[in-house]
């Protein structure tokens, strides 16, 4: 019986004597393909927006920070020594794959014309040098060893632009404390986030140059910062940080350090949810019009299967194949289309925008294999569950009678 079913719903498919049924269903499968592109690409957005703007975020400084436990809120952190009985319990968590040293500075910036207010964030060896150079959009990064300490300076563009600054022009600093300091500076290398928080006011430099600005000795340090393998489990992991780290000091998350960044991030979720529920709406409004179009279509062959014996349940199923068929095959296409837009997006960069305003210059697509799979296979199921019904009605009350005199 199995295999009549399918027999019967490839019958039904194939029968070119309705040529009413034939554009519709052509129509259906592009119905449900526009469908699934738009939650495909939807969801696409929404996860390679959402990591893009962490990879910035963490390109600039870590998962999880920790620092001096006082109230100050300023960039002059207060010290402490960067050897610490807990780092190598740190170090040992299977989740925690680098610590990095940092120092920070006010100062300002001034050139022939043009003065500017600068956050100098001091960075050795342990910074992670390969995160940070997606940023740099002209020279170099800095240069750590443990020999000599670099005299270079990676600014932003905007900065740059301000200032009018270039790769391999002399920065002039100076710092207002007693006595008055300052520090020359050669333009290294200069960067973009997108992010204003960054871009309007962070430097890097060695940071032996802020220990020294600061009266510092080699070992203190503003703050530790940690990178960590699994995003997901940030909350988790700054927990475990917190309670692992002396009293007198604090660990805070970047969803913590910059909440409005990832609450405004976390609000597409919503608006996505939205979108991928009227749209399934869409899908199933199509796939029901067809469905009972190509029922009533087949009312004399239904009426004569049920004369020759044939269980409603068993037409049931032939329908619910049919219906199956349709969707799957516009859903095939439906993500051929968006995966091969997503890696030309990716690729191109064909979508601009404008990054004062979204901190990306593009529209990052990222399909998640997990979250492709789970929305398939709702849709799929959804889909499915509710054919099932207009299904069973329409084939349990169209009797053998009524169908030989259907026309």
């Amino acid at each position: 019986m199995p295999n009549f079913h399918f027999l019967l719903a490839d019958r039904i498919l194939k029968d070119k004597g309705n040529r009413f049924s034939r554009p519709i269903i052509t129509l259906s499968v592009l119905g449900v393909s526009l469908g699934l592109f738009i939650m495909m690409i939807a969801i696409g957005i929404t996860s390679g927006y959402k990591q893009e703007i962490r990879n910035k975020v963490i390109a600039m400084g870590s998962h999880i920070r920790v620092t001096h436990f006082d109230q100050n809120y300023s960039y002059e952190q207060v010290p402490f020594d960067k050897h610490q009985d807990f780092i190598q319990t740190l170090k040992q968590h299977d989740q925690i794959v680098g610590l990095q040293n940092f120092a920070t500075k006010v100062g300002i910036v001034k050139t022939s014309d043009q003065v500017e207010g600068i956050v100098l964030k001091g960075v050795d060896k342990t910074f992670n040098q390969k995160l940070f150079r997606k940023n740099i959009i002209e020279g170099t990064a800095l240069k750590l060893d443990d020999t000599v300490a670099d005299n270079h300076i990676v600014i932003s563009k905007r900065m740059s632009d301000k200032l009018q600054l270039h790769v391999g022009d002399k920065v002039r600093t100076y710092f207002v404390q007693d006595p008055p300091r300052s520090r020359s500076f050669v333009v290294s290398g200069i960067y973009e986030t997108g992010l204003p928080e960054y871009d309007n006011m962070f430097a890097l430099v060695d940071l032996r140059h802020v220990q020294k600005l600061n009266d510092w000795n080699q070992n203190q340090i503003s703050g530790i910062e940690i990178l960590i393998k699994d995003y997901n489990k940030i909350d988790e992991i700054g927990d475990y940080v917190h309670h692992n780290i002396n009293f007198e000091l604090k660990a805070e998350t970047i969803k913590q350090i910059y909440p409005e960044i990832f609450e405004w991030i976390a609000l597409f979720d919503t608006n996505v949810a939205v979108l991928l529920i009227i749209t399934t709406c869409v899908c199933l409004v199509t796939m029901m019009s067809i469905f009972f179009i190509i029922i009533l279509e087949q009312t004399q062959t239904i009426g004569i299967l049920k004369t020759m014996g044939m269980k409603t349940k068993d037409l049931v199923k032939s329908f619910i194949i049919v219906a199956g068929n349709i969707l799957l095959k516009g859903m095939l296409i439906g993500d051929a289309i968006a995966i091969i837009f997503g890696i030309l997006q990716q690729k191109l960069h064909l979508i601009k925008l404008n990054p004062d305003t979204y901190y990306v210059d593009f529209v990052p697509i990222h399909f998640n294999i997990p979250a492709v799979i789970g929305l398939n296979l709702g849709v799929f199921l959804i889909c499915m569950a509710v054919l099932t019904i207009p299904a069973w009605i329409v084939s349990k009350k169209i009797t053998p009678v009524n169908a030989v005199r259907f026309e």
